[in-house]
């Protein structure tokens, strides 16, 4: 896929956190309210700072990450459900 975000946004594919408890009870979506988490597919050139020099975001192409679950876009691109993100969406 050749795909590069502009500026600081970060392209990311969802990865399925578990939805079962240590005892075995199914969690539904509904009821989960820990973050979503993910893998850093691509990244852009970094935000424009004040004194004009482009700064390099933090994360890099391979890191996985958490987010809000409401964070991003969703887009589809070569068959995979994808997210486009600003860096500043990104817990850690």
């Amino acid at each position: 896929m050749k795909f590069r975000p502009l500026h600081d946004r970060v392209l990311v594919k969802r990865v399925d956190s578990d939805t079962k408890t240590k005892g075995g009870i199914i969690i539904p979506d509904t009821a989960q309210e820990k973050p979503m988490e993910g893998k850093v597919i691509a990244v852009g050139s970094g935000s424009r700072g004040e004194d004009g020099k482009i700064q390099p975001l933090d994360v890099k192409k391979g890191d996985r990450i958490l987010f809000g679950k409401w964070s991003g876009t969703e887009v589809k691109m070569d068959g995979d459900e994808l997210l486009i993100m600003k860096e500043s969406d990104i817990m850690g």
